[in-house]
């Protein structure tokens, strides 16, 4: 796909899951959101920039973490997602924290402004992974680290066949080199390339547990990267992607609800 088709794709297609999101993916995402901040190891008085922040799950834990004193600069493409953030920021009166909304492959910022820069399961949606990679390399400080978290190889996230459900109906091309990033040592060799040293990659086994059917469709079409093209389909569509997907995951079926397998990828790295 065309790179900016696929940004405009990636932005409102987010537009349209921010209200789902937390709802269908706050818990389910959490281990890795921990593994990020373990290895990205903030520190009071630090000043942060996290790309890909959705509605703040990673933001406001991050903002903690360095003060008093520090700063945390978060961005995303979708401002639906960075308008809940600040929503949420309102209520919690986290002072410390700016929301922008901002293309992380061309990040309005100086060079050697941060002390660390994160990522939160974004990076796979990335049009060129490396390209966020190389901005975030040029942003943070020398001896800065940089810390993303992804999604791991296709053959062990048993939810995966979400993406040929959807294309089948509709070409939605929502991001098809989705799993590239979490497969073999991909991730490791992009961290290299960008510029980063010291590169350390922990991947995970975790399961997913959503309560009830409705649960899992909910985090599959409404909450997720397929929410843009979801959108356009009739309810005689929406009731066939939806049988077809249950079917997907029936082999991992738990009482009324589901327990489906996942991997996450997570990897740091320093900049010389």
């Amino acid at each position: 796909m065309e790179p900016r088709l696929q940004r405009r794709v990636q932005r409102y297609g987010w537009d349209k899951a921010a209200k789902y999101y937390d709802n269908s993916w706050k818990a389910q995402l959490k281990p890795a959101q921990d593994k990020l901040l373990e290895m990205a190891d903030l520190k009071p008085g630090e000043m942060v920039l996290e790309t890909s922040c959705g509605t703040g799950l990673v933001t406001f834990r991050a903002a903690e973490a360095v003060n008093p004193g520090g700063e945390v600069m978060a961005t995303d493409l979708s401002d639906q997602m960075i308008q809940l953030a600040q929503q949420r920021q309102e209520k919690r009166g986290a002072d410390n924290v700016i929301f922008k909304q901002m293309d992380a492959e061309d990040l309005d910022f100086e060079e050697n402004s941060f002390d660390a820069a994160i990522c939160a399961l974004g990076l796979m949606y990335f049009p060129f992974p490396v390209k966020g990679l190389q901005e975030m390399h040029r942003v943070l400080k020398p001896g800065g680290r940089a810390a993303v978290a992804i999604w791991g190889e296709r053959k062990n996230c048993g939810w995966a066949d979400i993406f040929p459900i959807v294309d089948k109906k509709v070409a939605s091309d929502v991001c098809p080199m989705f799993f590239q990033q979490g497969t073999g040592n991909t991730l490791e060799k992009s961290f290299k390339t960008a510029g980063f040293g010291e590169t350390e990659v922990i991947r995970f086994h975790h399961t997913l547990i959503f309560k009830n059917e409705n649960h899992a469709l909910m985090a599959a079409f409404s909450g997720g990267p397929v929410a843009l093209a979801y959108r356009k389909f009739n309810d005689e569509t929406k009731d066939q992607v939806h049988r077809e997907y249950l079917y997907s995951i029936s082999e991992f079926r738990s009482g009324e609800g589901y327990k489906i397998p996942g991997e996450f990828v997570v990897a740091r790295g320093v900049k010389y």
